[in-house]
């Protein structure tokens, strides 16, 4: 029985920065790199830590017992809450870059990240709550918190695309700090049949797809 639960490409979605073109003149292109540069630095970590929590809800474990499943991707989902909440402030310490309309991107897209996080946290309390003693209960609910995932993961990548336009997008790609976070990385939302890996009850329901 196959089951779409929480791979989705927010990193792939919050944190996937893409290769954009870079123009303007020396001293636009030096403010860009130091406001790029800024939020890189401190979203790093943050990255890093999201790529491996999504990393993880991609992962099938033979013979995983459902309140352990529960528990594995409850704090998956707790790590992309924090992480976007720690990019968005990132993002908003940085001040408003110097490209048209900077004051509005930054705040627009701090405001869809800080919303991502609150969604995740939402999400997390509602997986937390399902009951795992009865499997298709379980199936459904974790099937329907995979769709709440998928939706602030267009969230999220709106918020990432705010940041990957134009100038502003070619300064962000020469930051050590963002270079391993492009979109090839990101997991995909494709259902997995995770009855053909498992024989566990609640695997068998429903599991996390490999990307």
């Amino acid at each position: 029985m196959k089951k779409r639960l929480l791979t989705v490409s927010v990193l792939g979605a919050v944190l996937a920065f893409g290769a954009v073109g870079c123009g303007g003149d020396e001293d636009n292109a030096a403010q860009l790199n130091t406001w790029a540069k800024s939020v890189c630095d401190a979203a790093q970590d943050p990255i890093a830590q999201s790529r491996t929590a999504f990393s993880d809800t991609g992962k099938v474990q033979p013979g995983e017992a459902p309140g352990d499943l529960q528990k594995r991707l409850s704090g998956d989902l707790a790590v992309l809450a924090k992480s976007s909440e720690q990019f968005a402030d990132a993002v908003d310490k940085a001040g408003a870059p110097k490209v048209t309309d900077g004051e509005k991107l930054r705040t627009d897209a701090v405001a869809e990240l800080r919303q991502a996080a609150q969604g995740y946290q939402e999400a997390q309390k509602k997986l937390d709550a399902l009951p795992v003693a009865d499997q298709e209960k379980f199936a459904d609910g974790l099937k329907s918190v995979g769709d709440q995932v998928q939706r602030l993961s267009q969230q999220s990548t709106r918020a990432r695309n705010r940041l990957e336009s134009g100038e502003l997008g070619g300064a962000i790609k020469k930051q050590d700090g963002c270079k391993s976070t492009g979109t090839s990385g990101a997991p995909s939302s494709a259902p997995a049949d995770p009855a053909a890996a498992s024989t566990a009850p609640a695997a068998s329901a429903a599991s996390p797809s490999a990307g």
